[in-house]
């Protein structure tokens, strides 16, 4: 028999769980699934702070509300002398329980004096 056939056959007997919500439709859905994911910009900010130190926290939701996957910006004295794996380690130490919950998770971390020299005027 050809491989092909047996694979066919097997995606014909696949089925879809209409119950299963893996990503949301509308705006009222994503604020739902951050809601319930109790993963948001706000508590992110609040463990970075806490965990690090850190003096400037910018995060974003690049997900459209469901909380899924964060962009942040982080300052902190602790960055201080580490290179750019360092820093990613120490906040993904911190956020280890987010970070499994979550799609994705891009960190920017500056010192504040690399920070001064970067920001937006």
């Amino acid at each position: 028999m050809d491989p092909r056939h047996k694979l066919y056959k097997q995606l014909d007997n696949l089925t879809v769980d209409p119950t299963n919500k893996m990503s949301a439709r509308t705006d009222t859905e994503a604020a739902q699934t951050a809601a319930n994911s109790g993963i948001t910009p706000d508590a992110i900010k609040q463990k970075l702070q806490a965990g690090l130190g850190a003096t400037h926290v910018e995060i974003e939701d690049m997900s459209g509300g469901c909380g899924q996957m964060f962009e942040a910006i982080i300052v902190s004295p602790q960055f201080a002398k580490k290179t750019t794996l360092a820093r990613h380690r120490l906040v993904n130490g911190v956020l280890k329980e987010e970070i499994a919950a979550i799609h994705a998770w891009t960190p920017k971390c500056h010192t504040l004096e690399e920070w001064e020299k970067k920001k937006p005027a």
